[in-house]
């Protein structure tokens, strides 16, 4: 199969499948996109043209980054984009992750018991994207973060744990998106003041209001509160 770009492994089954040989894919040159659904994750041997990694819903998340005979960085030296969704046995992220300095978009999400941040996610120094979206237990974002140079998107909403953001956030020069919706503990340090290139902050109207002491000093930032649509005509069809 030397032609084989893409893979995706899906398992319909109520529990995590165990697949084997996953070794044998570092033979598969042109494989770039792997996707796997409901799979307890085996050791991934070196995949050196693999793009984009997608894990949903999986379990032994480690075993990916952490467990093998080479280092992680040589494993996956050409990926760019990794989410991980709905993974609910990983409680900290893997510091292996943050050796794959190729990263451009890393998604943790709907991972609620994920409650740490390793500080080596200052590493991954060619990220643009960091989606942490609806990890509640998230309780803190590592100070390293500020390393982040070519970060334009970070997304913590739904993150209800958090209770700040990182003193020197204001050092990503390169910010242009920030959504804090449902963030309403999360307080805003003064170094937001220097985020100069932030367009856009997307929010509840009590984190808004934390805003405002700002805008004067970020003349090109709109914050945007999206307004909550709720229909009951659903109601009416129950009912008749």
């Amino acid at each position: 199969m030397v032609k084989l770009k893409v893979l995706i492994v899906t398992n319909y089954g109520f529990h995590h499948s165990e697949v084997d040989n996953f070794q044998l894919l570092g033979s598969v040159s042109n494989l770039k996109r792997i996707r796997l659904e409901r799979i307890s994750v085996p050791h991934l041997s070196a995949l050196k043209n693999l793009k984009k990694l997608s894990l949903y819903m999986c379990s032994n998340i480690s075993q990916v980054f952490e467990n093998g005979t080479i280092l992680v960085s040589d494993s996956f030296p050409s990926l760019l984009d990794l989410n991980i969704d709905y993974c609910k046995d990983m409680v900290s992220l893997p510091n292996g992750i943050c050796d794959i300095s190729s990263l451009k978009k890393l998604s943790i999400t709907n991972c609620h018991k994920l409650c740490s941040l390793p500080q080596e996610i200052g590493q991954l120094l060619n990220l643009e994207l960091l989606n942490l979206s609806t990890c509640t237990d998230l309780e803190e974002i590592p100070d390293s973060i500020q390393n982040l140079s070519k970060l334009r998107l970070l997304n913590i909403s739904n993150c209800i744990s958090l209770s700040n953001l990182p003193e020197d956030i204001g050092n990503l020069c390169n910010l242009r998106n920030l959504n804090m919706t449902s963030c309403a503990r999360c307080e805003l340090p003064f170094s937001v003041t220097n985020l100069e290139n932030l367009k856009v902050v997307v929010c509840d109207e009590e984190t808004a209001a934390s805003w405002e002491a700002f805008e004067a000093l970020l003349p090109n930032l709109k914050v945007e509160v999206p307004q909550v649509d709720v229909n009951l005509n659903w109601l009416h069809s129950i009912s008749s």
